[in-house]
């Protein structure tokens, strides 16, 4: 961690800076050992192209998304409220997050109890940064040539109908974007958005993310592009199912922007 770095609101604060933007790590970005690679991956991009942001660190805590899903509201407006407080403190007026669930609920559940930022998913800041010449892409990369199809997340997709950014970022890569038979608002769950990667699956003949993983394999691509830590982890477990570990890979938009640009 100590080659990039990585400041906290209270730190920027103390030393009376504000940062552009709040990078909202998540509780993957923050706890999962395959999705801290991904959180590294946009620090890195953040830093290299002298982007101002800092973390809420220890003063971030879970969104409440899984908490309200599940039918706790109670707990949710608890964890919502403290959240907001502490972004409110800071004057916070932009927030980006690579994780669909965190960036669902602070866009379109955090207003109505009073915490109203402009929240940008990651593929969208990926995608305006190409747009403004900052990201740089070199070379070809590993992947150059190569077939890549785009998992839509449930959150980032159907619910806010952001499509087009990921799939801009996977073509600024010189790399083929193949698109699954079912894809953007017709793309299926890969199951964690109803909590099939917290528990296990109901009786069935198949689970859905062995489905999803079947159609994008089906595309005949070398890599599974996601934007989403949970999308990550199914669509993994979905490739190892399958022991196609060894000829197809899992990767988030991060880890592939900053794979080719070299950092």
């Amino acid at each position: 961690m100590s080659t990039y770095q990585v400041p906290t609101l209270a730190e920027m604060a103390a030393a009376s800076k504000t940062p552009e933007i709040l990078f909202w790590v998540g509780c993957a970005g923050s706890f999962d050992e395959r999705y801290k690679i991904v959180t590294q991956a946009f620090v890195k991009i953040l830093n290299k192209v002298g982007v101002s942001f800092a973390v809420l660190g220890p003063e971030e805590a879970c969104t409440g998304d899984p908490a309200r899903r599940a039918g706790n509201e109670f707990l949710f407006q608890m964890q919502a409220v403290a959240n907001i407080q502490v972004m409110n403190a800071y004057e916070v007026k932009k927030v980006v997050t690579a994780c669909p669930h965190c960036f669902n609920t602070i866009k379109n559940e955090y207003p109505a109890l009073g915490g109203n930022y402009e929240v940008i998913h990651h593929s969208q800041f990926l995608q305006q940064l190409i747009h403004e010449g900052k990201v740089v892409l070199q070379g070809g990369g590993e992947f150059k040539g190569k077939k890549i199809t785009f998992h839509d997340s449930c959150y980032l997709g159907r619910a806010n109908e952001v499509y087009e950014a990921p799939r801009e970022v996977i073509q600024a890569l010189d790399v083929e974007l193949v698109e699954m038979k079912r894809c953007k608002s017709k793309g299926l769950c890969c199951g964690a958005g109803g909590a099939q990667m917290f528990k296990e699956p109901e009786p069935g003949a198949k689970d859905i993310n062995i489905e999803r993983t079947e159609e994008a394999l089906a595309t005949g691509a070398q890599a599974i592009a996601v934007g989403c830590p949970f999308c990550l982890t199914m669509m993994t477990d979905g490739i190892k199912n399958k022991e196609r570990e060894s000829d197809v890979q899992v990767v988030d938009l991060a880890e592939l922007v900053a794979k080719r640009m070299g950092i």
